[in-house]
């Protein structure tokens, strides 16, 4: 949220907005969906559909990291998460991916939620910045993941 130098609250962002509308939408359409079996089956041409809306850079990189993410990890269910790519274990997101465009921001990001079992000493990461994702990035992902939900 943002605020400016005066202290005044200037309340979210377009971005932000636009993230919880997402989220909201999300809601209503696991709710009108039947069986387990159909919302698994939705909930992954949702993800699939959000990825291919992506610009170029993002859309390569978010292929590639629900391939791996899928792989690595069958347990983890693709689902929309504040119109993002995640994939949950549970019911409860443990990744996602974040398009730069999502947040205008300069990268792609993959993150973790505290369902992530990443703990590391008193200090860990928990959020990973993309440009691209290569063969080297790929293995890094995949151990992350099998990580995650160990």
């Amino acid at each position: 949220m943002g605020s400016s130098n005066s202290g005044t609250h200037e309340g979210f962002t377009a971005e932000e907005r636009a993230a919880m509308k997402d989220h909201a939408q999300e809601l209503k359409a696991a709710a009108r969906r039947r069986s387990r079996a159909d919302k698994a089956a939705e909930a992954e041409r949702d993800v699939l559909a959000k990825i291919a809306e992506m610009q170029d850079s993002d859309r390569i990189m978010a292929e590639r990291v629900h391939a791996v993410v899928t792989a690595s990890a069958p347990v983890l269910e693709p689902k929309l998460w504040y119109g993002m790519p995640a994939y949950a274990l549970d019911g409860k997101v443990v990744c996602f991916f974040q398009s730069a465009e999502k947040f205008k921001a300069r990268y792609a990001t993959l993150g973790f939620s505290d369902q992530a079992k990443l703990d590391e000493g008193t200090m860990w990461a928990a959020g990973f910045a993309l440009t691209e994702v290569t063969a080297e990035v790929e293995a890094r992902i995949s151990a992350l993941v099998k990580q995650a939900v160990s």
